[in-house]
Order: structure tokens, then C-alpha cells, then sequence
């Protein structure tokens, strides 16, 4: 079974965690696309979506779904998305597609963040992922030699530029042992927008895609 089949497997399930009548928040990468394809086939079912970037936006759009500001929406019952990484706690690393700011700020609103994804991006302990960071253009320089103090090495995303106007700074090397405490350090860090931690708010649910079939692991 390919990688890509088994991403598919679990974002299908993802569908089984959705409100009918509700609006749906929507993440981005190459799982939540196949999530995205499958809601095509209860549109009729739900209001419509929010989604976490702009190419996101397009894909739900083309299939028909209604989209919705965030600014609109009261509640959001379910948010849908995959990690980078994510360890037994259900923290995670994303923004390797760099839309990790409105990620953020989807995944705060939702009741529910159902976490997508297949068997390699389980581990047990977060950083053999680069730790993706948002910043502010001027702040980069300033931003690296804080990153570096805490035993990062960041190497800037080049040729990028963030769907909130921003760069990526891509953090490697970091041992990750206190995720929720790194995460809120970082929030400390003037000129970053936000990192690519998801610990405070980590996923309600995984669904975890391997071989022999889909894992549903709820938050302990």
C-alpha cells in the first residue's frame, strides 16, 4: 500500500467526524486534500467550509463547497488536518506547507481536531521534523540568533513567502522534550508570528493510517 493510499484511508475516515448541517474547518497539505475530495460527496450535507490557506480555498471551492471567513463563524464543531509529526500525547509539528498561523488559529475556534494522517509521521518525540517558523520579514535576522540560543539551527524557506505575507524559518536539530513549554517560549520571541508547535492545542483525535488499517487514538 502506498503512502499516499494510506493518507487517503484515514482522511476518508475523517469524514465519519463530520456534523451534517455544520460548517467544516478545513487544513492543508496533501492529506487534507484527500479529505477535501471526500467532502466533495456530502457538500449537499453540510453549509460549507473554512479553510486554513488559500490553496485549500481553491480546492474546496472548485469542488463547489461553500467557504466562510473565519470572522463569520460562530462554531466550528470539527476541524480536519494532518501533522508533519505528532507524538503519543497528540501534540504536533506542522506548517511544512507553511500555512501554520491560520492552521492555528482554525484549530483554536474548533471543538474537535481530528488529526489525519499515516503511520510515519508517528514519534516519539518531536523535532526530526524541522520546526517550521513564521516571521515577521525585518524580525528574521533577530528571530534566527534567538532560535539559535535555543539550540536550533534555522535555515530560512527560501523562494517562500507565507499566505499572510511572511517568511519561514525551518528550525533543525531541536530535541523537542517539553513540547507545550518550547511552544509557549517561542510565543514569547518578538517577531515571530507562530510556530509550527501544536501542543496547547494539540489534536482530540488521530487517525493514524497504517498497513492493516485505520487507528482512531483519542487525547488521554
Amino acid at each position: 500500500m502506498t503512502q499516499d493510499e494510506l493518507k487517503q484511508q484515514a482522511a476518508l475516515r475523517a469524514l465519519d467526524h463530520v456534523i451534517e448541517g455544520s460548517i467544516v474547518g478545513v487544513g492543508t497539505g496533501s492529506t487534507a486534500n484527500f479529505f477535501i475530495d471526500g467532502l466533495a460527496g456530502m457538500k449537499d450535507r453540510i453549509i460549507g467550509a473554512v479553510a486554513s490557506s488559500e490553496a485549500s480555498a481553491r480546492r474546496l471551492a472548485g469542488h463547489g463547497i461553500r467557504l466562510f471567513d473565519m470572522n463569520e463563524v460562530d462554531d466550528l464543531p470539527v476541524y480536519v488536518d494532518g501533522a508533519d509529526e505528532i507524538d503519543a500525547s497528540l501534540a504536533m509539528i506542522k506548517g511544512g506547507g507553511g500555512a501554520q498561523t491560520r492552521e492555528k488559529i482554525v484549530a483554536a475556534v474548533a471543538r474537535k481536531f481530528v488529526c489525519i494522517c499515516d503511520a510515519s509521521k508517528k514519534v516519539e518525540r518531536l523535532g526530526r521534523f524541522p520546526l517550521p517558523i513564521e516571521v515577521i520579514p525585518m524580525a528574521r535576522a533577530q528571530v534566527a540568533r534567538q532560535l539559535t540560543l535555543l539550540g536550533g539551527r534555522p535555515v530560512l524557506r527560501e523562494g517562500f513567502v507565507t499566505d499572510n505575507g511572511n517568511q519561514i524559518l525551518d528550525i533543525h536539530g531541536l530535541d523537542i522534550a517539553d513540547p507545550a513549554g518550547l511552544e509557549i517560549q517561542l510565543d514569547g520571541i518578538v517577531g515571530i508570528v507562530t510556530s509550527g508547535l501544536f501542543a496547547k492545542r494539540g489534536a482530540d483525535v488521530l487517525l493514524l493510517a497504517t498497513p492493516t488499517g485505520v487507528q482512531s487514538i483519542e487525547r488521554s
